[in-house]
């Protein structure tokens, strides 16, 4: 069993891979800008928060964590829940094609390469702090968060979506496993062709070969819960989502990942998309309000720095 990667090593991979991956991120993915995207993105926050009697109308100064392409922090803006964005993250590569989306977009952020752990913002600088998918990629969360709470107004909040959690991320195996014994017979049914992989994680650059060292963490919702305690947060709050959808999700996904790309029928891509969609919609409606957070896929944050 290999070593477990230092601090220095965790974040130079997440430096290689999301560079490596930028260009062809959003497509993987299926990140859009404005219309279905945006309302999802908008729901999610004021989800995590606690409904919309609990979220401000907008948030002035908003600061997203590892922001990637920019899937949240513009569909935010277009949503007119936040009024001005910087964005961080450890991959220039990732800023990069932020960029390019905002322009696209006629929105206008400011990027800043950074890492979390160190944030190179004035104390009291935003009324909020967020992220999608960021934290278990950070090798220390608690040091992190204590960063975000230096950098937010009093009663300004966190709020952190897409984080695995650690049973959720166990169940997962189940369809992760059946989808690679059926994807032999898959990528024939389709006429797609195998990924050629290169397999040496220190040295590669194919994002691929990569992947299975940038998740570092998967959570308990009570951890997550002690972490924002420890940084001086209050109002904590935890839930979860995505349960079906996840499963759905994970099949679809480690497919797609046994293929080259270039192969795999828009069809099949609409199929899975839709189909997690709906499945997510599910989730939402019966199973969040009635299952504990744990079970699902992943766990929601939001905390509250207290007032001065």
């Amino acid at each position: 069993m290999p070593a477990p990667l230092t601090a220095e090593e965790i974040r130079d991979v997440n430096v290689r891979y999301h560079d490596a991956a930028a260009t062809h991120y959003d497509s993987k993915w299926a990140i859009a800008f404005g219309g279905e995207s945006q309302n999802r993105v908008h729901t999610k926050l004021i989800k995590a928060i606690g409904g919309r009697s609990q979220a401000p109308t907008s948030y002035a100064r908003a600061l997203e964590i590892g922001a990637g392409t920019g899937y949240f922090t513009l569909n935010l803006l277009r949503a007119g829940a936040i009024a001005s964005a910087t964005c961080t993250d450890i991959s220039p590569g990732m800023l990069a094609t932020l960029r390019e989306n905002a322009a696209a977009s006629g929105l206008s952020v400011e990027t800043v390469v950074a890492d979390a752990e160190q944030l190179p913002f004035a104390d009291a600088s935003f009324d909020l702090v967020f992220g999608h998918a960021v934290l278990h990629h950070l090798p220390d969360v608690r040091q992190a968060l204590i960063e975000m709470n230096r950098v937010l107004v009093p009663g300004g909040m966190i709020v952190f979506a897409g984080e695995p959690s650690r049973l959720g991320d166990s169940l997962a195996r189940v369809p992760k496993g059946f989808a690679h014994r059926a994807a032999p017979v898959w990528r024939r049914l389709l006429g797609a062709r195998p990924l050629a992989v290169a397999h040496d994680h220190q040295a590669s650059t194919n994002p691929v070969a990569l992947e299975g060292s940038v998740d570092v963490h998967a959570f308990g919702p009570a951890q997550l819960e002690d972490f924002a305690a420890d940084a001086g947060f209050e109002s904590i709050r935890v839930r979860g989502e995505e349960l079906l959808a996840n499963w759905f999700g994970w099949t679809n996904r480690t497919l797609e990942a046994t293929a080259e790309p270039e192969d795999v029928p828009w069809l099949w891509r609409q199929y899975a998309y839709r189909g997690y969609l709906l499945l997510e919609a599910l989730d939402s409606n019966l199973l969040e309000g009635r299952l504990p957070a744990g079970v699902f896929y992943n766990l929601m944050l939001s905390a509250r720095k207290p007032d001065a």
